[in-house]
C-alpha cells in the first residue's frame, strides 16, 4: 500500500503577460522562498525536487531545472523535470506524490515555472506567433504539424465533434463560462485577466478558431507556483510547527490518449480524461462527484473544453454538460463551483506551472483561506489537462 500523503507549503508567483525584470529561475527562486516559508521549513528539509517546465523554447533554455535546482540551493539532492503539454504541473504532482507514497523520499518539492514571452522573433518584435510555433512543435512534426497545427485548432477538434453529435455547447453556452472565469479572477491577485464582462462581449469578440472567439481562449503567461509534499509522519510534525492543516491527496488518476485524433475510439469526448477521473475517483471512494465534491478546479483553456470535461469527469452525463453552466450549477453559490480561481481563463496559462497553481488554489479552499471560499469545503478536484488534442489527464482529489 502506498503512504499517505499530505500537502504541507504552497506558494505561488503572480500569473501576468510579462515579468520583465525576472528570469524564470529567479521566479522559481522566489515561489520557492514563500513555499518553504508557509511550510515552516528550509531548503535543507527538502529531500529532492520535482519541476514542472514544459517548454525549452519558452525558457530560451534546453534542460531549464538543472539551472533551477542549482539557483534554490538543492545540488546534489535529486531532481526530476516534467513536460507534459498543459498537463506538466498536474504530471509533476503525480511524480512527486509517487516519490513520497513510495518511501523514496520523505519531504519533496514540487515547482512549476514558464516565462513563455521570452519566446519572441528579434526580427519583427513580435511574441505572439512564435509562442505558438514554439508550441506546435509538441505535435507530430513529421505529419500534424505541417498542416498547420495551433493551440485552438488541436482543442477545438473535440468541441465540434461534440457539437456534431450532440448539437451542444452553444456559444452563448460558453461564453458563459468566459463570463463566469474572468468574473471568478476578481479579487485574485496571481490573476492576469480579471473582467467583468458580459455573454455579448464575448460573442462580439473575434473568432480565433471557431466556435472559438478570443474571449473563449486563456492567455499564455509568466509566472510560478509550489507545493512541497510530505509523508504522514512528516506532514504532522510539520503543520504542527507551522500552523497549517494537512491536506491528504486522497486519489490520483492519469492517462495518455492518442495524440492522433482520428486513432481515438471517438473525438467528441476526451477519453484521457475519463479514465484519469474514474481511476481518482475508485482511489477516493468516490461514487458521484457531483454530489461528493465541494470545488473543482477544470482544465479551461478554452471554455468549450471546460464543458466537456464537466462530462468526462462525471458531473453529468455526456451531451448535457452544457446544463451545469446554463442552469448556474457550477457558478459560485452553485452546486459544485467549478475554477473560483478565475482558471486558466481568469488567470492566465504559464503551462508548466499551471497544474500546480491549480492545486494551490485547492489547497486554500481546503484551508478556508480563498478569495471566493466555499463553506466549510472538504473535498476538492483538480483536473489538468495538456498535449495534442487533449492527449495527457491527471485527475487529483485533495481532502482536509
Amino acid at each position: 500500500m502506498p503512504k499517505k500523503v499530505a500537502i504541507v507549503g504552497i506558494s505561488a508567483f503572480p500569473f501576468r503577460v510579462r515579468h520583465p525584470h525576472y528570469t524564470y529561475y529567479r521566479m522559481a527562486f522566489e515561489t520557492t522562498k514563500m513555499a518553504l516559508e508557509n511550510a515552516n521549513l528550509s531548503i535543507n528539509d527538502i529531500d529532492s525536487a520535482v519541476y514542472g517546465i514544459y517548454n525549452d523554447f519558452f525558457e530560451r533554455q534546453f534542460m531549464p531545472d538543472i539551472i533551477v535546482h542549482d539557483y534554490i540551493g538543492m545540488i546534489l539532492k535529486p531532481g526530476t523535470r516534467v513536460t507534459t503539454g498543459g498537463a506538466t504541473g498536474g504530471y509533476a504532482i503525480r511524480t512527486a506524490y509517487m516519490e513520497v507514497a513510495s518511501g523514496l523520499s520523505d519531504v519533496v518539492l514540487c515547482l512549476g515555472v514558464e516565462k513563455s514571452n521570452d519566446c519572441w522573433d528579434p526580427n519583427t518584435d513580435t511574441r505572439t506567433p512564435e509562442l505558438v510555433k514554439a508550441i506546435s512543435y509538441s505535435a507530430d512534426c513529421e505529419f500534424v504539424r505541417p498542416l498547420g497545427s495551433f493551440p485552438a485548432a488541436s482543442y477545438v477538434l473535440p468541441v465540434r465533434a461534440h457539437i456534431e453529435k450532440f448539437g451542444n455547447p452553444s456559444e452563448e453556452s460558453m461564453a458563459r463560462v468566459s463570463v463566469k472565469n474572468h468574473g471568478n479572477a476578481i479579487g485574485n491577485p496571481n490573476a492576469q485577466s480579471p473582467m467583468k464582462i458580459t455573454v455579448e462581449d464575448v460573442l462580439n469578440s473575434r473568432y480565433i478558431s471557431e466556435p472559438f472567439k478570443k474571449l473563449d481562449c486563456c492567455l499564455y503567461s509568466e509566472g510560478a507556483a509550489a507545493m512541497i509534499l510530505a509523508s504522514e509522519e512528516k506532514a504532522k510534525e510539520i503543520c504542527k510547527n507551522s500552523g497549517n492543516e494537512p491536506i491528504w491527496i486522497t486519489g490520483i488518476g492519469a492517462g495518455n490518449d492518442s495524440n492522433f485524433g482520428g486513432l481515438r475510439k471517438n473525438l467528441w469526448s476526451l477519453t484521457s480524461n475519463v479514465y484519469a477521473s474514474k481511476q481518482c475517483y475508485k482511489m477516493a471512494n468516490i461514487k458521484n462527484p457531483l454530489k461528493e465534491l465541494d470545488v473543482a478546479e477544470l482544465h479551461d483553456a478554452f471554455t468549450g473544453q471546460e464543458i466537456l470535461s464537466y462530462e468526462d469527469c462525471g458531473f453529468i452525463e455526456h451531451g448535457k454538460g452544457y446544463t451545469l453552466i446554463d442552469e448556474g450549477i457550477v457558478e459560485e453559490g452553485g452546486e459544485l463551483p467549478v475554477n473560483l480561481s478565475g482558471g486558466l481563463i481568469g488567470c492566465g496559462h504559464a503551462v508548466g506551472a499551471t497544474g500546480i497553481y491549480q492545486a494551490t488554489e485547492i489547497v486554500k479552499q481546503l484551508r478556508g483561506e480563498s478569495h471566493r471560499q466555499v463553506s466549510d469545503a472538504e473535498k476538492g478536484l483538480l483536473h489538468s489537462v495538456g498535449g495534442p488534442v487533449t492527449a495527457y489527464c491527471v485527475c487529483i482529489i485533495m481532502e482536509r
